[in-house]
């Protein structure tokens, strides 16, 4: 008799542990790397052609996309992946957490760039501890890049170590940059706790497009025949690009295959705008950002109005703007969201899905979640602690020097530390920022610098310097990609 007794009270708790899960959503986030707007073959706003590169293939995203829901108006938290991989794990601003660049300081500029801590603080609590906590198998693979002792000193249970670029270079054919070496670990991952109570956690982490030269030589090939006459980069990056596709396609094929739709969300975006940051139509992408072809691609430079500006290393919206897709219950197959959305709002979205009170999330994170608006066609409004999207990038990494922006609706600002003037635009009509409305509308320039300047001190964000060595006769350090820095805002690259 206790024998069955034992047996019926581990069948209940069975079961109620199980009905627990079962109502907790599975989560797999994939994160590219400067990977642009336009650097996939899917689409990312109906209006657009110039949101999708027409050099690329990526069947497995078009898939993902005709699942699930594209949001047009979606924000990587920086324009740099250090930056925004902490902010991604904190639900706070890399402005917040003064940690707004990657590479070293630029010296010898008209402006000091601040100091930044470069390793995620132990008292910070991250997205992988507050699941972990719900009850969450966590797992963090590929390319981390936020030192504190790696994924394991920060709520993930298997993980791929403190890792960085370096990890890219590791892996050549037959397994580029470690991609489906990624895929095969998460797919493992996901049948072990498929078959057990425990709803799952997974940020893919993928390394590509950083060493793109490591391709795998039959996609090398594809696109040598195919761009004939292009530079090595730009074949190499859609090489990679293609790829990673393929990567994203075996762990939307282990989703399949072990039957977790009806409870998994399936999440992709981008760390930042793609790399090299040129200014002419669609600019961004170049090959020598280390990054990608993203924006610079032939339909956006082919128009200007449907291409972006500016890409990694700068707040324009080719900087910044990322593709994001998600897949999941009760999300319409194929749909659009318009409504503006950031990294550091994944934070609290993943909080909502497990069931963590609001009251019990840390204090002063700054996103907001969408996942109320998902079943309703992706419209309504994100409550976040502030009103309007804020970057800050006070460091030198294009012509344009340290910037800032806030978006709030359709209008956005960007202010320049070096010359001290800020440009207004209206992303509703002009998303490639080509028309400076700020000398016809100083009223809504000024109320939008004061939102911006008012948000970085209640923050206490970190702020360029003069330099009291600065001397505007000598070269100008070379900076990797360019800005505003052309007609007809064309101004000199050191000022005094």
């Amino acid at each position: 008799m206790r024998y069955f007794l034992i047996l019926a009270c581990f069948a209940l708790h069975f079961c109620l542990n199980r009905g627990v899960a079962q109502d907790r959503p599975n989560i797999i986030l994939m994160l590219s790397d400067d990977q642009g707007w336009s650097g996939t073959s899917v689409q990312m706003h109906p209006a657009f052609e110039g949101s999708r590169g027409s050099v690329f293939h990526t069947p497995n995203l078009e898939r993902l996309s005709k699942r699930g829901m594209r949001f047009s108006d979606a924000y990587s938290p920086a324009p740099v992946c250090s930056p925004t991989r902490i902010s991604l794990q904190t639900g706070k601003s890399p402005a917040q957490l003064h940690w707004t660049k990657a590479a070293p300081a630029v010296a010898g500029e008209k402006l000091l760039e601040p100091r930044l801590i470069k390793s995620i603080p132990a008292n910070e609590v991250t997205i992988g501890e507050m699941l972990q906590r719900a009850g969450y198998a966590t797992a963090h693979y590929g390319k981390w890049h936020i030192s504190g002792g790696g994924p394991g000193n920060n709520g993930y249970d298997e993980h791929d170590g403190d890792t960085g670029n370096e990890q890219a270079f590791k892996f050549v054919d037959p397994n580029p940059v470690d991609i489906f070496g990624m895929a095969s670990r998460a797919e493992a991952f996901m049948e072990k706790h498929s078959k057990d109570a425990k709803p799952f956690f997974i940020q893919l982490s993928w390394n590509a497009l950083h060493a793109s030269e490591n391709a795998s030589r039959a996609t090398l090939e594809k696109y040598q025949a195919k761009l004939q006459g292009q530079n090595e980069k730009r074949i190499s990056t859609a090489a990679i690009t293609e790829d990673l596709d393929t990567g994203v396609g075996r762990v939307l094929d282990a989703v399949e295959r072990l039957g977790l739709w009806k409870n998994t969300y399936v999440i992709y975006m981008s760390d930042n705008g793609a790399g090299g940051g040129g200014s002419g139509p669609g600019g961004g992408g170049g090959p020598g950002g280390g990054g990608g072809v993203g924006n610079n691609d032939p339909q956006a430079r082919g128009n200007a109005k449907r291409g972006l500006r500016g890409g990694k290393g700068g707040v324009w919206e080719g900087g910044i703007r990322v593709p994001f897709i998600i897949a999941g219950p009760d999300i319409q197959p194929n749909s659009w969201s318009h409504v503006p959305i950031v990294g550091y709002d994944l934070f609290p979205t993943f909080c909502s899905w497990a069931k963590i009170p609001q009251n019990q999330l840390p204090r002063n994170i700054e996103g907001g979640s969408f996942a109320h608006i998902l079943p309703k066609d992706g419209q309504g409004e994100i409550n976040r602690s502030r009103s309007g999207l804020f970057f800050h990038f006070p460091h030198y990494q294009s012509e344009d020097g340290p910037q800032s922006s806030v978006r709030d609706g359709n209008w956005k600002l960007i202010y320049f530390y070096e010359d001290q003037h800020a440009e207004l635009f209206n992303l509703e009509n002009d998303i490639s920022e080509r028309t400076n409305l700020a000398p016809k509308d100083p009223a809504r320039t000024m109320a939008m610098q004061t939102q911006l300047e008012s948000y970085l001190r209640e923050i206490n964000a970190q702020f360029p310097t003069p330099n009291p060595e600065f001397d505007p006769s000598s070269p100008s350090p070379a900076r990797k990609g360019k800005g505003r820095n052309e007609k007809p805002n064309n101004r000199p690259t050191r000022t005094k």
